[in-house]
């Protein structure tokens, strides 16, 4: 049992899976962060144009 515990806590396998996990909830949150401020900008301009046009 402390022979398998041991190499169990060596095994780097699954680390890179938590890598991934990681890097890939940045990408979302960085999208997420983008386009709220995209959508901020595009409303703004679309109200900009009813406004101009009432």
């Amino acid at each position: 049992m402390k022979k398998f515990l041991s190499k169990f806590l060596r095994d780097e396998r699954g680390l890179t899976t938590v890598e991934y996990a990681v890097a890939g909830g940045l990408v979302v949150a960085t999208l997420v962060a983008a386009f709220t401020a995209l959508g901020a900008r595009v409303e703004a301009i679309i109200q900009a144009i009813i406004t101009a046009l009432t």
